[in-house]
């Protein structure tokens, strides 16, 4: 009984320390998605992933405004559209100088970065909406994504070092699982606080109201407009107090003196990551044409089904959300398949079954059209984080340099939307089709592209492993 009261806490120290040696066997060979040698990264990562919910509200908030302010200030869907390419330009502009500046300083100092742009920008709405001219919300909104292009230029490698280069396409679906969870919230408001509450009278009543008139509903509209991206500026200068406050790790902050030409020219000898930019920005350029593109499809449907205007753009935007939910689920099961499939194949498979929803979308002319819509979501869930993780393979230490160029390939979404607009705004028609059913032939070309790409990928990943070839 006495060998056994002496001997009972000796057990349970070397118990807890077999628990303990097992706990980080397990972190080391798994490589833990949050962990690396043995250090947890959970709660930096909790806070990281954090931005990728908050530059999903502000993607997704954004797509319905293009509607919004073409009946503000009478304008055609291609002056509208030049909201996306304020937006979308940020992110191309600001991706290398941010590249530059977390290779000088450090992850962090780079997410700090993008949280003050992302709330000076979004701040900036408010003397834009005294001065009541379209083009200070332009500036805005460049403004604004300059500090989400440093925000994906840090937070995305960031996650990527938090754990094996292994386990990184599946740290990275993680992640950006979050994303769309903000995007819901972005059009949730988007439908709610802006659509909803800015006066019903639509585009064809509005041109003909007097100056007088006009000028009061303006400034009601922009007043509701407004009102989402002070609070989630406030909610960013939060984020960013924390983030500030908290001691962060090092993960991939080994600085380099390699010059960024010559980070280029090595990146450029790179097959893989080459078509992988080329990827990307495709795949953003359909992203935001099938979510923003949405609203026009589903108001020509609804309209040509008796309904009036605001309620086809209600519904639509109904319909927007709905895909944002499939968006949301599908990312975490295809997170899933990851485990079976290479990442290559799946995106290859997830891409021609894009091209395939697109398609319906195309040769259908009623609701029909708006499912196939709704369905490409559920394709794309997986496409930006997987083309991402795959593109920076065997990259070493040019892994900024090589996530600012997939990030600069956001401009995507600021080059094809115009293009789609165009088309709508032509009344081209073909077929018995209308010109909005023929502009999604341009998101088909991307899916195009993409399915070409996961192809290559997993050509090289199982057949070759060269990732040169």
């Amino acid at each position: 009984m006495q060998r056994n009261r002496h001997s009972y806490p000796l057990q349970v120290v070397t118990g807890a320390r077999k628990v303990a040696n097992l706990n980080k066997l397990i972190m080391d060979k798994n490589n833990g998605l949050l962990a690396k040698e043995g250090v947890s990264f959970l709660i930096p990562f909790i806070l990281i992933t954090s931005c990728f919910a908050l530059w999903g509200f502000a993607n997704d908030i954004t797509g319905p405004m293009v509607k919004a302010f073409s009946k503000i200030f009478r304008m055609s869907v291609t002056e509208g559209a030049l909201v996306q390419v304020a937006f979308y330009l940020g992110y191309f502009v600001m991706a290398f100088p941010a590249a530059l500046f977390i290779q000088r300083y450090s992850f962090k100092a780079g997410v700090l970065t993008g949280l003050t742009l992302y709330a000076a920008g979004a701040l900036l709405f408010i003397p834009a909406q005294a001065i009541g001219m379209y083009y200070p919300f332009l500036l805005a909104y460049f403004i604004m994504t300059c500090g989400l292009s440093f925000l994906e230029t840090s937070c995305n490698p960031y996650i990527y070092c938090m754990g094996s280069e292994e386990t990184a396409t599946q740290r990275l679906n993680l992640a950006q699982a979050f994303n769309p969870i903000g995007a819901l919230a972005g059009m949730f408001v988007a439908m709610h606080f802006v659509q909803a509450k800015m006066n019903p009278m639509d585009s064809a009543a509005r041109a003909e109201l007097s100056d007088t008139q006009f000028d009061m509903i303006k400034s009601h509209d922009l007043e509701v407009l407004i009102q989402p991206y002070i609070f989630i500026g406030a909610v960013v200068i939060l984020l960013l107090v924390l983030i500030r406050l908290m001691k962060m790790p090092k993960a991939g902050d080994t600085r380099s003196k390699k010059s960024l030409g010559t980070a280029l020219g090595e990146l450029a000898k790179i097959k893989n990551y080459r078509e992988g930019v080329v990827a990307q920005f495709f795949y953003v350029g359909a992203q935001v044409m099938c979510w923003t593109f949405i609203i026009q499809y589903g108001t020509r449907v609804f309209m040509a089904e008796g309904m009036d205007e605001r309620g086809a753009e209600i519904l639509s935007q109904k319909y927007n959300i709905l895909a944002m939910v499939f968006f949301t689920c599908s990312r975490f099961v295809c997170t899933w398949f990851l485990k079976y499939l290479q990442p290559g194949r799946l995106l290859s498979i997830l891409a021609v079954c894009g091209g395939v929803a697109v398609c319906g979308a195309i040769f259908f002319t009623d609701r029909t059209g708006v499912y196939c819509l709704v369905a490409v979501s559920a394709c794309m869930s997986l496409m930006f984080p997987t083309i991402y993780g795959i593109a920076l393979r065997g990259l070493g230490d040019n892994v900024k340099f090589g996530g600012a160029g997939l990030i600069m390939s956001i401009l995507g979404g600021s080059v094809f939307p115009p293009l789609q607009a165009a088309i709508i705004d032509s009344g081209i028609s073909f077929g018995g089709l209308s010109a909005t059913n023929i502009s999604f032939v341009i998101p088909l070309i991307c899916f195009v592209v993409i399915a070409i790409y996961g192809h290559r990928a997993y050509v090289r990943h199982n057949i070759t492993h060269d990732y040169n070839s």
